[in-house]
């Protein structure tokens, strides 16, 4: 079976998070990414390390199905080399600090010199402009991209989301660009510029509190839990935040992820009033329509937890699918890894590894008919340097081993 970008070649010069999921995107989807870099490595092969000596989670589980390559820029031999490879690539993506590639001699004139139909993808911290030059990590963007002042405790801090939505958020958002510009390259026969900023990706995901920044110019937020408001979106706890309340109600043993999210949509009332035994308030004036509740929905959940703190979460979920009612348990990173269902559908992968040994990961989350993914191990540090130096580029094993001895590769 072909895959969907099978003959796209991805030269990915990236690092770290937000660079390495997208690019590990489009190796999931056929492309052809090789990895190029410094002869000591990417980073994350050696931090947090589970295992001494041996490539760590951090950098396997965001680089499958690519071919590494090592290869010194900074050397003049290392440049043409460079040069080369972009001549035979369709995409260039890279994340370094802002600049970094410029100062090495590739601008984007030089690049598109090299191949006018070359897509360059950069993945910065900010955009242009006052920030342009700060650094940027995964809740720096979080922090300054919206999401950190909406997440949280009305009587908390600020607080970080778990899901990695500055770095993998912007990749998600870079591997858009990147397929839109190799479609519109189809018509015009011509690469471009893709430049995603990881403030403005956070910012996307976080466009729901940027709206109800304006509601609040009319009013308070009615379906908010919050007893008072300012003049700028608080935080609002578990609060879905939308058309239909949410929380998280607790249930038995009554350990840290022993919850069970439920919201409250108009149908699914009666029925939720007849499962925790109080099926008066269905008819109750006072509770029985969406308007009713809204300012008493800290007691509504309330109630429901008094039923569901008595029952396991799986038994919680059952007795509310069975009326049709949202909800979904809180599921812990333990639960998730060995959940049969992400198994069999492809999305926890456990893949094997020549030095590790078998490791855990993260399937691609996109399903296509005709080109499904099958997930491969990250590549060994210059594992596919005789392959792409000697097997396409043409240089001989005596050239392999110069560029060796002198530091090239």
């Amino acid at each position: 079976m072909t895959k969907a970008l099978d003959g796209v070649r991805v030269l990915d010069m990236t690092h770290v998070q937000s660079g390495p999921s997208a690019t590990q995107i489009l190796a999931w989807l056929g492309a052809d990414v090789v990895k190029l870099e410094a002869p000591s490595g990417d980073i994350t092969r050696r931090q947090l390390r589970d295992l001494p000596g041996v490539d760590s989670l951090y950098f396997t589980m965001l680089n499958s199905n690519k071919r590494s390559i090592t290869l010194n820029t900074k050397t003049d031999r290392g440049k043409e080399i460079f040069l080369d490879l972009v001549r035979g690539s369709d995409v260039l993506v890279e994340n370094f600090a802002p600049g970094a590639l410029d100062r090495m001699g590739f601008t984007w004139e030089v690049l598109r010199e090299a191949n006018p139909r070359l897509v360059y993808a950069s993945i910065k911290g900010f955009g242009p402009g006052a920030y342009e030059k700060y650094k940027a990590y995964e809740v720096i963007a979080q922090a300054m991209g919206g999401s950190m002042s909406t997440t949280g405790f009305e009587d908390g801090p600020p607080l970080a989301t778990g899901a990695q939505i500055g770095d993998s958020g912007t990749g998600m958002h870079t591997v858009a660009g990147i397929l839109a510009a190799l479609f519109q390259r189809t018509r015009t026969g011509r690469g471009q510029r893709v430049e995603v900023a990881m403030q403005d990706a956070v910012l996307n995901l976080c466009r729901v509190k940027l709206r109800d920044q304006q509601r609040l110019e009319h009013g308070p937020l009615a379906e908010y839990p919050n007893e008072s408001f300012g003049d700028e979106v608080p935080r609002s706890g578990n609060a879905s935040g939308g058309g239909q309340p949410g929380w998280a109600v607790r249930t038995a043993p009554g350990g840290p992820n022993d919850y069970v999210y439920v919201i409250i949509q108009p149908p699914g009332w009666e029925p939720i009033t007849r499962l925790i035994g109080r099926p008066e308030l269905a008819t109750d004036p006072g509770w029985a329509t969406p308007e009713a509740r809204l300012d008493k929905l800290d007691k509504a959940f309330a109630l429901i937890e008094e039923w569901s703190s008595q029952l396991p979460k799986w038994e919680v979920l059952a007795a509310l699918n069975a009326h049709n009612i949202p909800c979904g348990p809180i599921l812990s990173t333990r639960e998730i890894i060995e959940d049969r269902t992400l198994r069999d559908n492809g999305i926890v992968v456990t893949v094997p590894h020549p030095e590790r040994g078998s490791y855990t990961t993260v399937g691609l989350p996109i399903r296509l008919s005709d080109s499904r993914a099958e997930i491969e191990r990250s590549p060994l540090l210059g594992e596919h340097n005789a392959d792409i130096y000697q097997g396409e580029l043409g240089l001989g094993a005596d050239d392999l081993a110069s560029l060796k001895s002198n530091g090239v590769i």
